[in-house]
């Protein structure tokens, strides 16, 4: 008899999370961290490094970006052509003006997940916006109008009745 055990079709379904970035108090690198985290799949117990087995990622409110310190007048972005005296720079800010927030936050992004064959794919999954308005909201799972399972209040109760009580 044959079973498969934890590596299944199911296991490996890709799931769309929502993130707003105006409304979340983190700032830029620890927001990008927790996204590549998320590409990746290393929040699901089948990771794997040479699969790629992460979700979607949807970031709304990239105008809004946070960043600490003086980094929008100071961080520069540089690009080289592989020409001599080609090296270009530009600041956070004037990036900001030109691209807006969602390259800033894709730049981020992509310098935080491996250096490998999967990073453009998973990078392709990181989908951006400026507004709070996107295509993808059929896609992003919602359990009776909650973002997650574990705000329904039939599992808040289940988790709260398995909790063991203290014998005195």
């Amino acid at each position: 008899m044959s079973q498969t055990i934890g590596k299944t079709r199911l296991a490996y379904s890709r799931t769309w999370h929502h993130l707003n970035v105006g409304t979340d108090p983190r700032p830029l690198g620890r927001l990008a961290s927790q996204i590549a985290l998320v590409l990746m799949g290393k929040h699901k117990p089948i990771f794997d490094p040479s699969t790629d087995c992460g979700d979607y990622v949807v970031a709304t409110g990239c105008n809004d970006l946070h960043t600490t310190g003086k980094k929008r007048e100071q961080k520069k972005y540089y690009r080289h052509t592989t020409r001599p005296g080609s090296l270009k720079e530009i600041t956070m800010d004037k990036l900001m003006q030109k691209w807006g927030g969602s390259e800033i936050l894709r730049r981020a992004v992509s310098g935080m997940l491996p250096k490998n064959r999967l990073r453009k794919p998973r990078l392709a999954r990181l989908k951006t916006f400026e507004g709070q308005a996107h295509p993808y909201k059929k896609n992003i799972l919602q359990f009776s109008g909650h973002k997650s399972i574990t705000e329904m209040p039939e599992v808040k109760a289940a988790i709260s009745a398995q909790t063991p009580v203290k014998a005195e």
